[in-house]
This record gives C-alpha cells, sequence and structure tokens, in this order.
C-alpha cells in the first residue's frame, strides 16, 4: 500500500499571503475603472469542486470552503460565509485585511447595500454569476446608489501571478454496465422535454450533466470525475460538444460520433453566437450570466429556468441502485476494518488526525476499485470535530486523546457508486453530556431512516424529524440534514435535499444523505451519516402512493455513546436490526480480527445503559 496513489493531501491549500494580494487586486480594480469587485467561490459552472486555476477566492482571503463570497472595495474587504464555516473562516482569514460575515447575520446583497459608497462601480465577472445572481447584485447596488459593471477580464486573474493552468485531464467513456442507459436514449428524453417547453435549443452548462447524459467521465477536478465542458443540444439533429481537455479517449469519440461532434471548448462562443433567433434554455442554477448576453446578442430568446437533466439524473436508474449497492458493501467491508483498526490504535495513543485519514484511504484502496475520495476527508478529534468542514493540515493535525470524541467524515468514489459515510466514536470513556448528545442525534437519524410518507413529500417536511430530539433538550444544528449523492459523480447532487430549504418532492430512486449532528464549540462535534435511497412502500389499507427510505450505507453506530434509556423501544429495535444486518452483510468480506470486532459492536442493546460490553479490538 506504500506506493499508492494518496487521494488527500494536508498542506494548507489557502496559500495566504495577507493584505498584499488584496492591494494588488485594488490595483487592478484602478485600472479598470472601478471601485469594487465581488469574487465569489465559483468557476464558470458554479461548482462545488472547482480547479486550481478557479480558487480565486482562497488565494485572495485564506478562505477555503465550499462556498463564499468576497466583496473588496477600497477600504475594506468583506467574506461572507454560511453557518458551516462559523468557526473555520476566521481562523483561516487575515481578520485586519478581512472581515468575516457569518450569512445567516446578513447576505452579500445586504453587506454591499450597506457599504458600497454613492455613484461608486461595482465591478463583476459575469462568467461567474449566474442571471439572476447578477439581478440580486444589481439590485443592491442601486440600494446604495451605485451602479453593476460587467468586467471584460478578471482583476483576481490580472493579480494573481503563477495563477496555475486550466486542467486538461483525460475524457473516457462511462461504460453502460454501470450507467444503466445510452447515451441516446437520454438525448431523446432531453428533446421530449425541450419539446414540452417549447424550446429549441438547450445548453448544458453543468458538467455533472454533461457527464451524465452522454455517459462519460473526467479528472478535470477533485474528488468527482468530471470533464469541464458544454454542450448545445438541439432539438433535432445532432448535438455538439465543447470540452476544456483535448485528451478525449478513441473508444468515447466512437461512441458518440452518431449523437455528437466534439469540439474544443474554445469553439463554444462562437456556437452560441450562431445559434441566432431561437429560444435556448439556460440552466439558473450553472449558467453564467455571459451565456445569457451571447445568446440575445445572437437575436436568441434566452429561457433561463431548469436543466430537465438534472431531475433525471437524480432518479437512479435499476443498474445504478444495483451499483450503488454494491460499492456500499465494499465500502462497508472497509469502513469496519477502519473502525476496528482505529479502537485498537486510539487506546495505544499517538494516533492523530491525518494518520487516520491515511488509515481510512488505504483500507478503502484495498477494498478494490477505489478511485478516488468523494470529498476530503473531515478528521476532527476533541474541538476540530465541532469544526463542520474542517480539513486537517499539516499545521492543524491534532492527537485523538483518550476522553474526547472523534468524527470521520468521509466517501469514496467507485465506479458503480458514490459513498458519504459519517460517524461518531469514543476514544476513551465518554462523559454522561457526550452520551445525551450522541443519542439525541442517533435518535434524529433514526427518525429519518424510519421515515414513511406520500408520495409528492419534499425535504423541507420531514427535516425536522432529525431535529426534534434535539429541540426538545433547547439544541439544534446549522446545516441540511440531508444532500442528494450521484451515481460515479458529485457526492452532493441537486435537487433534491432534506433541509429547511428541501422545497423538490422526494421520489423513488434517489438517493440522499441522512446526517444530523450537534457541535459543542471548543469541545467536541456529533454527526451520524448514512446514505438512503427512497424506494416505494406498501402500507396495508392505505390511501395514497408512499415513499420510505432503504439504509445502504452499511457500518455500525458506536455503542459506547448510546444512552439506550433515551430510546424508545421501536429505536431500539430499529437500531439492533440495522447492526444485524450490518453484521450478517459484511461478515464474509472481513478478516477473523476484524469480524470478531463487528460482533462485539453490532451485539444487542442492553435494556440499560446502551451496552453490554465495549466493543473494543
Amino acid at each position: 500500500m506504500s506506493e499508492r496513489r494518496h487521494f488527500q493531501t494536508f498542506d494548507d491549500p489557502s496559500h495566504r499571503k495577507g493584505p498584499e494580494r488584496v492591494a494588488a487586486v485594488r490595483a487592478a480594480l484602478r485600472e479598470a475603472g472601478v471601485d469594487g469587485f465581488v469574487v465569489p467561490r465559483a468557476d464558470e459552472h458554479q461548482s462545488e469542486y472547482v480547479p486550481a486555476d478557479a480558487e480565486r477566492l482562497a488565494w485572495l482571503t485564506g478562505f477555503t470552503g465550499s462556498a463564499g463570497t468576497a466583496v473588496v472595495l477600497a477600504d475594506q474587504v468583506g467574506l461572507v460565509a454560511d453557518g458551516r464555516y462559523t468557526l473555520q473562516a476566521p481562523e483561516q482569514v487575515d481578520t485586519a485585511t478581512v472581515t468575516v460575515v457569518p450569512l445567516a447575520e446578513r447576505t452579500v446583497e445586504a453587506w454591499i447595500g450597506e457599504n458600497l459608497g454613492f455613484g461608486a462601480v461595482l465591478g463583476y465577472d459575469p462568467w461567474l454569476h449566474t442571471p439572476d445572481g447578477v439581478a440580486r447584485l444589481e439590485r443592491a447596488a442601486e440600494r446604495a446608489g451605485a451602479s453593476l459593471r460587467a468586467l471584460p477580464q478578471n482583476p483576481v486573474d490580472l493579480a494573481w501571478a503563477g495563477r496555475p493552468r486550466p486542467p486538461a485531464g483525460p475524457v473516457v467513456p462511462h461504460p453502460i454496465v454501470h450507467a444503466g442507459e445510452q447515451a441516446a436514449e437520454k438525448l431523446a428524453r432531453v428533446r421530449a422535454e425541450l419539446e414540452g417547453a417549447r424550446c429549441d435549443v438547450l445548453v448544458i452548462s453543468d458538467p455533472h450533466n454533461l457527464a451524465w447524459t452522454f455517459n462519460l467521465r473526467g479528472s478535470d477536478v477533485g474528488h468527482t470525475p468530471l470533464a469541464l465542458g458544454y454542450a448545445i443540444v438541439p432539438r433535432e439533429g445532432a448535438a455538439r460538444l465543447f470540452l476544456t481537455s483535448p485528451r478525449i479517449d478513441p473508444a468515447l469519440r466512437e461512441a458518440l460520433a452518431p449523437l455528437a461532434e466534439i469540439e474544443p471548448r474554445a469553439a463554444f462562443e462562437d456556437a452560441l453566437a450562431g445559434l441566432g433567433p431561437v429560444r435556448v434554455r439556460l440552466d439558473a442554477a450553472t449558467a453564467a450570466a455571459a451565456l445569457k448576453v451571447r445568446v440575445e446578442a445572437a437575436g436568441g430568446t434566452a429561457d433561463v429556468g431548469r436543466d430537465p437533466v438534472t431531475a433525471m439524473k437524480a432518479v437512479k436508474n435499476p443498474t445504478e441502485i444495483a451499483g450503488a449497492r454494491a460499492a456500499h458493501r465494499r465500502d462497508g467491508a472497509s469502513v469496519v476494518r477502519f473502525l476496528a483498526w482505529l479502537d485498537a490504535r486510539a487506546a495505544e495513543g499517538g494516533l492523530t488526525e491525518i494518520a487516520a485519514v491515511e488509515a481510512l484511504e488505504a483500507f478503502r484502496a484495498a477494498g478494490g476499485d477505489l478511485r478516488d475520495v468523494s470529498f476530503p476527508t473531515i478528521s476532527g478529534s476533541g474541538p476540530n470535530g465541532a469544526i463542520v468542514h474542517y480539513r486537517v493540515t499539516r499545521a492543524t493535525d491534532r492527537a485523538v486523546n483518550p476522553g474526547e470524541l472523534f468524527l470521520i467524515d468521509s466517501g469514496a468514489q467507485y465506479p458503480d457508486g458514490t459513498t458519504d459515510i459519517t460517524r461518531t466514536v469514543a476514544v476513551g470513556a465518554p462523559t454522561p453530556e457526550m452520551r445525551d448528545r450522541f443519542t439525541r442525534v442517533l435518535k434524529g437519524h433514526v427518525a429519518i431512516g424510519r421515515a414513511v410518507f406520500p408520495k409528492g413529500t419534499t425535504g423541507a417536511q420531514i427535516d425536522a424529524l432529525a431535529r426534534l430530539p434535539l429541540w426538545q433538550a433547547g439544541l439544534d444544528f446549522d446545516h441540511g440534514t440531508g444532500h442528494g449523492v450521484g451515481s460515479f459523480l458529485s457526492v452532493h447532487e441537486g435537487p433534491q435535499r432534506i433541509a429547511k430549504t428541501g422545497t423538490v418532492a422526494l421520489e423513488a430512486g434517489m438517493i440522499l444523505s441522512n446526517e444530523p449532528g450537534y457541535y459543542r464549540a471548543g469541545a467536541y462535534g456529533i454527526r451520524i451519516e448514512n446514505l438512503v435511497l427512497v424506494e416505494p412502500r406498501e402500507i396495508a389499507g392505505g390511501e395514497r402512493p408512499m415513499l420510505g427510505f432503504e439504509t445502504l450505507t452499511l457500518a455500525p453506530y458506536d455503542r459506547r455513546l448510546i444512552d439506550a434509556d433515551l430510546l424508545d423501544a421501536a429505536e431500539t429495535a430499529w437500531i439492533d436490526a440495522y447492526h444485524a444486518r450490518v453484521r450478517e452483510t459484511l461478515s464474509a468480506d472481513l478478516d477473523s480480527q476484524s469480524r470478531a470486532w463487528l460482533d462485539r459492536a453490532t451485539a444487542p442493546l442492553a435494556p440499560s445503559g446502551g451496552l453490554s460490553e465495549a466493543p473494543a479490538a
């Protein structure tokens, strides 16, 4: 294993240099004749994971979270970040230069309205904002008595010496044995949607949708097998595929030859200009404002709405569902081997957060078919576990100490499925408070796992089930309960989610996470996460079509942290049944030592106190 590829690095990716980078951007703003500039954490596709050359926000401020926006003015810089990064952002930025603004207190637009001077001109890069995002910025500038201007060159790019080159990874076919549906069939479905929407052309701007539609995968960004680019899909005739990378697998060219012409990304803008007076659907979530401008300049009508591929991709076909189950069984065996190792290694002392990440990667690599981790592993010991999206670096690496909780949130990319799992474990004896909080989080997690709901129910309608046990103790958590998950694609996939803002109805075939948590700042964090598949449920005597969840993830909960006195009989029975299923499914895939550990870790809960013996290695 020592010569295997390492998927995660532990250097600080922010390369923070302090105020000189802000000064360089301000100089570029003066050259452009504007008084401020908006720097989102975005690329031209609004991706979660962006290539190195698009990490403008991290380069400028040091903040490496997956969501945030900075506004650079002549006398101040505001960084608006959401609740996931309440602790992380102030630790990463130079607070003498950058003011961190919690999104819960003030939106980007509100901050602009309060701080942009009267008569000022605020610049933006039209390739990094959607049309709706630009409209919000325009309204904010108007409230300040200022104006908004699109800039032909990004001032951050002009100031960024040594900016990385754009990625050019190989683009390969995603075989039908994993995709489950031919690209020709998918394109026929897309064209039927265009017909219904009375649109002549669809521009696919989301690389995830590009990958799904054309059954291809790439390596242009970390942790998600994407090929960056665009597609133009007319209602009639061949599609045109514009890829950033020139490294196209010959087998992919051959497979797509009857369906689409593959062209370089540089030809895309001319292709848009050549569409003429047609109605073009642009994706509201991922299409850059620059695309709308170019469509309208060519005499076309920009129909900004939802890319129909997004909803199609969210509902997994039988092949993808079977692949997800197989990937989770393989992943579960690797995670169990890791948890058994962790129990023994933590007891010896000297274990660190990075050592745990490296060990988990090694177990997954040994399990077979690992292509990448699906996101940088969150490995948080003690107070670091309270940082929701903590990313361990060599500078922050901390020992896993007795008397603390250790939170590890990780996932993997396999050719047949994408996984995401969080387990919180006790190192040594947990305190009564830790056990109380863990059990409340577990009760919410079980409530989601057991939920049965009528067709048409949204994620927002069931989100409260995960929070109720915490609310009853005056507690809560500041992130969603669940996100959608792709099939060898993004570990964070829309449009489905379980959250207060989850407005999309859940459908059979969707995969989501189930991950309530609790975080005590400066002390510990607790999160428990499984992936679940929405499935039909037959209810005897029922009058409506019903849905429920099949739990895909296979790994035990730490019974040392469970206070069985807080569980009712149905909750206890669900946990015991889940543990029995984990044991029965995975035992044949484990070595004898890990199997013995799993037998102890999945023993039925004791009537009181949560367990009869600790699952020691």
